[in-house]
């Protein structure tokens, strides 16, 4: 399964650059304080120097990491964002968004909106083809749940079919896709089932997937300030898309560790946790696998849209590495947020070192303390290296650039020095957009530049015009001016190089999962020349 994610990464990502019980009652409140309870590792039973040597691994095998939280018997025992990611930021979480979408389907089970028995084609009567065989027929909401629809196409090969076509009622080209295999006999990822998922949600609720969720499970756990991208239609997406901080994830893991219970309130059925929980479904053993199928943590059984892992554990993930990792056997959760292509090698420290630390308790002393308190208080992503100065900054300083016609739309620029820090003007067909950053450090402001060509799928976040963004810039030689925008509530950042020469300059744009990847940018370099008395 890594592989086939690795694919829709690889394809997908490069496509579309650039453009039961009764649950608790609708409504009740939450806690005044919301936040999960601190502690130390020591006090809960956990090695501190394991949590430590995770990190200097991550670090030393350049592990992209944003954030870091480790829970044990409910308490926050470590926490750290790698800055300029902050505690207090949503961050997108891919695919992680699948397992909570699962949890509303769990709900709206517990409602009698649906069953997991129902026939697909039953909820979209309106959108089916004209082809519809039995195969189509025989599909039911469990099957969308375990991954298991007898679709043969691959994400890779599915989504260029939706984003960017004239059709925009995406459930009716899912219900036109080709099914080759009886539903229920063979898991095969498919991030549109979770999309079914979500509509079928909102037809039988009514209301969007946030709208539900919200009084159901993000109120009641203390969830603030969630949001959903949607489709062209206003739909959740289901399948991708939510924003939540790390602490969000954390409660989420602990929320099923819990069996559904928060605050001693049954807010998600224990039955539903417990079926989706266990393995409903094996997937296929590849024919020539690149690691035992015992150490693959994509081979170990899913739920319902939930991993199995080793080690006895479960987990919620999303693509670039955004983690929610629930220890039973531990009574812990790991929530981890990052931009990290090969998502096995996490799993793989984490069983190194996170798993361990579980399981001993080596005596703490000062030097173990003071290592871990440093350790966790100097999590930073360091800016690229450069010079701070160049003998032709006051020569481009504040100059405007008319930019030659190009694909990107792009038609001037301007850099601007002063007070330690620059300011990048640019003019698209959207407008003119403001970037500010530091010199050889991180400077956060907002922008109104779009992410959307960063993302692996371009769905927006309803209603959202600006974003916040940290900049760092340096002087890679004397010509030469590289700036990097993280845009810090999304897993990317992007890199502009600008290569200035006389009066004329380049732009050469570079995306962090080309980067990543090792794949070639999509985005061609523009040029331009200085606008006659500027």
């Amino acid at each position: 399964m890594f592989q086939t994610r690795r694919e829709f990464l690889e394809k997908v990502g490069v496509g579309l650059a650039g453009i039961s019980l009764l649950s608790a009652i609708p409504g009740s409140t939450a806690e005044k304080d919301t936040s999960l309870p601190r502690s130390s590792p020591d006090q809960q039973g956990v090695s501190s120097a394991g949590i430590v040597n995770f990190i200097q691994v991550a670090e030393r095998r350049r592990f992209r990491l944003h954030s870091l939280m480790v829970l044990r018997h409910g308490h926050v025992v470590a926490e750290g964002w790698w800055g300029p990611y902050r505690a207090d930021l949503k961050h997108s979480l891919y695919s992680l968004s699948k397992s909570v979408t699962a949890m509303a389907v769990g709900l709206a089970v517990s409602e009698r909106l649906l069953d997991i028995e129902d026939q697909v084609v039953s909820f979209f009567p309106e959108d089916l083809p004209a082809d519809a065989d039995n195969l189509l027929a025989n599909l039911r909401v469990k099957h969308l749940l375990t991954m298991s629809t007898g679709h043969a196409l691959t994400d890779a090969e599915i989504f260029p079919r939706l984003v960017g076509t004239p059709n925009d009622n995406w459930a009716r080209t899912f219900l036109a896709l080709p099914i080759a295999h009886e539903p229920g006999t063979r898991f095969q990822y498919n991030t549109m089932a979770t999309y079914m998922l979500g509509r079928i949600v909102q037809k039988q609720a009514k209301q969007t997937l946030m709208e539900y969720l919200t009084p159901r499970l993000f109120e009641p756990l203390g969830i603030e300030g969630a949001d959903w991208e949607i489709d062209t239609q206003r739909n959740n997406v289901g399948g991708w898309g939510l924003r939540l901080r790390t602490e969000d994830i954390a409660k989420f893991g602990q929320l099923l560790l819990q069996n559904g219970v928060w605050n001693e309130k049954q807010v998600v059925s224990s039955a539903w946790v417990d079926a989706a929980t266990q393995v409903q479904i094996v997937q296929p053993r590849p024919t020539s696998p690149k690691r035992p199928v015992e150490q693959d943590d994509w081979l170990q059984g899913y739920g319902y849209q939930l991993w199995g892992c080793r080690n006895g554990a479960y987990r919620a993930d999303g693509a670039c590495g955004q983690f929610c990792i629930v220890l039973p056997d531990e009574d812990a959760v790991i929530a981890i947020t990052a931009e990290q292509a090969d998502m096995q090698a996490v799993l793989d420290e984490v069983w190194n070192h996170l798993l361990p630390a579980f399981q001993r308790n080596n005596q703490t002393t000062e030097a173990t303390q003071k290592s871990f308190q440093k350790t966790m208080e100097s999590l930073v992503i360091t800016p690229p290296p450069g010079s701070v100065a160049s003998s032709i900054a006051s020569q481009v300083n504040g100059k405007r650039f008319s930019i030659a016609e190009n694909k990107s739309g792009i038609s001037q620029f301007s850099l601007a020095f002063a007070g330690g820090g620059w300011t990048m003007e640019l003019t698209d067909k959207q407008g003119k957009h403001l970037i500010k950053g530091g010199l050889a450090s991180w400077r956060e402001s907002i922008t109104d530049l779009s992410p959307l060509p960063l993302k692996l799928i371009p769905t927006p976040v309803p209603n959202e015009a600006r974003h916040p963004i940290a900049a760092s810039g340096v002087w890679r030689d004397t010509n030469t001016f590289v700036m990097t925008w993280r845009f810090i509530d999304t897993a990317h950042y992007d890199t502009l190089t600008c290569r200035f020469d006389g009066n004329t300059v380049q732009l050469t744009p570079r995306d962090s999962m080309s980067e990543v990847m090792g794949r070639k940018e999509q985005r061609p370099a523009v040029e331009g020349i200085i606008v006659a008395g500027r």
